[in-house]
């Protein structure tokens, strides 16, 4: 929780100064965001089991493969939402450390923007760009 009375807010978060970044607020910002998408991905992630496990008897092949169908979709949405979930510990752990909101390349500010729009990332824009253009030319 913010050291404030009231939670941060993104529009009050991006109105502080840059001498500001990363302070115990933001950092408090941040970690809560983590923590709901974190636990978000934890129920979306139960209610897959009990919707799998619910539909396993079907008379008609057709209902049988529709379900499955489902099911297969549902599953890779819970792969990349697996992947997210090591993203979010890994942020979280940044938080932790004093290393969040750095960029791991170059050490310079992430920037707020990028953080609220992606919270788990771990490169400045510049640095990202360049990554993915060498994933590309090894691709």
């Amino acid at each position: 929780m913010p050291a404030s009375s009231k939670p941060l807010t993104e529009a009050a978060l991006l109105k502080m100064p840059a001498a500001a970044y990363m302070n115990a607020d933001q950092l408090a910002f941040f970690r809560s965001r983590l923590e709901a998408l974190r636990d978000e991905m934890l129920s979306n992630a139960a209610d897959t089991g009990a919707t799998i496990n619910k539909n396993k008897n079907f008379p008609a092949p057709n209902d049988r493969a529709t379900v499955e169908e489902e099911h297969m979709l549902e599953q890779r949405v819970r792969d990349r939402e697996r992947k997210l979930l090591k993203k979010i510990h890994t942020a979280l752990n940044r938080i932790e450390s004093g290393e969040y909101g750095w960029c791991l390349e170059t050490g310079d500010p992430i920037g707020l923007p990028r953080l609220l729009a992606r919270p788990t990332a771990e490169y400045s824009i510049e640095a990202q760009e360049r990554h993915e253009k060498m994933e590309r030319l090894r691709a």
